[in-house]
């Protein structure tokens, strides 16, 4: 079956600030590169949220019909936070303060990204370079930007002219609608500036000092890679000097996907790619997540219940639901009240499906199932709008319950469309597992248990039996069920 032959499909362009309808370069193929993780720390619920964006719609495109090649890249090496100072090297920074070497820092967090992802339900991409396996692509390729005079040596390093390649009629900036004489006035001083022609030239190979630790051999002496350099090189190696889509956090745009379109065009005299596609971001309790201000939390904190944001543990199911109700161009906020109802409209989803299995058919149908179903796909084609599609689906339930309640009456062949239609874009298209109801059965019984033994707490308290309200915690926690006293009540972690 070929589906995608039917399907108008339209995405965001970043390039041209439009929604256009997407045709792949090869008929019924599509080469996709989503920006990986850098991986000297614990994956955070922001990058989370952007490689879910892109695992549905993987998913999404898979389903419609497409081959797809999906490349997301492990950023190992050369992740510098400016082209200044190579002290700055994340990996060397964190091997430093773990007192591990960069490798085992790379081991260590690039295991629990893979953790991660796969509780989550993540279908992995088709291919998954590391920079470091990729050190000779990487050189060959500043050889040609230096031979083309893109690029230039200076005490060891190499950098990307930025002015010269403006002079030539290109433009530095235009996926990020920047302007390249702001660009120059607003580049602040670094140390390390004296090494560029230009104060916005980016690092493309950065000479190794004696300390530095991760280091190898080119033309140019001991170094490493610069940062943007990689991507070009994976996805040039593995999807071609053009490709369809390249994905990432929208705090990728400038610099690192700027300067991915300067060496594409530096490289082979064309854009590298069709359509560039950004996730916005994610915040908590209407806060910018950050580990300064301590409004911070892990994937597995929230989903482990271990944490002072969340009265208690949300199973992945839920937080992959409470995702997707955004928009991924949508800031996504999430909190306790949003989670809680997020875990509610789960729920009426497994009710509904277990409703639909035994709903008694008509000879005629009094709803168009048909035509709901192709208002699914209507939302998924539009830009992929998860919360849309959400709104379909749950009309879907409504259809249930109605049939149930014998206020509409369906057939069966249209009874197996729409649960069908369901729980395929449930399961298959959004990567949300319902499978595990008697878990989800277990688990609402448990929590059943708790709310009313935190009941009897309260009463005893309000009674000062405060010999009661302790022994009911301690045989709680006893059992691994943590209560957290707050200002809004009561709540409960399992550890």
């Amino acid at each position: 079956m070929q589906l995608y032959k039917n399907q108008n499909l339209k995405l965001y362009n970043t390039t041209s600030g439009e929604k256009e309808t997407f045709k792949p370069i090869h008929e019924g193929h599509i080469g996709m590169y989503v920006c990986g993780p850098t991986v000297y720390s614990n994956v955070h619920l922001g990058n989370v949220r952007t490689f879910m964006s892109f695992d549905v719609i993987y998913r999404y495109l898979k389903h419609i019909g497409y081959q797809i090649r999906y490349v997301r890249n492990i950023t190992d090496a050369g992740h510098l936070t400016d082209d200044g100072n190579v002290e700055n090297d994340r990996f060397v920074k964190q091997s430093r303060l773990e007192k591990l070497e960069p490798m085992e820092i790379v081991q260590k967090y690039t295991v629990d990204f893979h953790k991660v992802l796969d509780t989550f339900n993540f279908l992995p991409p088709t291919i998954e370079p590391t920079a470091t396996g990729h050190i000779i692509e990487q050189i060959e390729l500043i050889e040609k930007l230096v031979a083309t005079g893109f690029a230039y040596e200076s005490k060891g390093s190499v950098y990307f002219d930025v002015l010269e390649y403006n002079k030539r009629g290109l433009n530095y900036g235009e996926l990020s609608n920047r302007n390249i004489e702001e660009l120059f006035t607003n580049t602040r001083d670094l140390d390390g500036q004296s090494e560029k022609k230009n104060p916005q030239d980016f690092a493309l190979w950065k000479n190794a000092s004696p300390a530095h630790i991760m280091r190898w051999n080119s033309p140019w002496g001991e170094g490493f890679p610069g940062w943007h350099l990689e991507c070009t090189a994976m996805s040039t190696k593995y999807l071609g000097e053009k490709f369809d889509i390249h994905g990432g956090g929208m705090d990728l745009k400038f610099p690192h996907h700027e300067c991915e379109v300067a060496q594409g065009k530096a490289c082979n005299g064309a854009s590298p790619v069709n359509y560039w596609m950004h996730t916005n971001m994610l915040t908590m309790n209407g806060l910018r997540m950050s580990k300064s201000t301590g409004n911070y939390i892990l994937p597995m904190e929230l989903i482990e219940g271990k944490n002072d944001f969340f009265e208690k543990a949300f199973s992945p199911s839920i937080v992959r639901f409470s995702f997707l109700q955004a928009h991924y161009r949508s800031v996504l906020d999430i909190s306790n009240e949003a989670m809680l109802a997020s875990e509610k409209g789960f729920n009426r989803f497994i009710e509904g499906l277990k409703i639909a299995k035994n709903i008694q058919p008509s000879t005629t149908s009094t709803l168009d199932i048909t035509k709901w179903r192709e208002n699914c796909y209507d939302a998924m084609n539009d830009d992929f709008n998860t919360p849309i599609l959400l709104a379909q689906l749950f009309e879907g339930i409504r259809f249930i319950n109605l049939v149930n309640d014998k206020k509409e009456s369906l057939t069966e062949i249209d009874i197996t469309l729409l649960s069908d239609t369901i729980r395929i874009f449930l399961t298959d298209v959004l990567g949300i597992k319902i499978e595990n109801n008697n878990e989800n059965n277990n688990s609402s019984k448990l929590e059943g248990v708790v709310h009313m033994l935190i009941e009897m707490r309260d009463e005893a308290r309000a009674n000062k039996n405060w010999a009661l309200s302790d022994e009911i915690r301690d045989r709680l926690l006893a059992l691994g069920i943590q209560l957290k006293d707050g200002k809004e009540g009561t709540g409960f972690s399992v550890n």
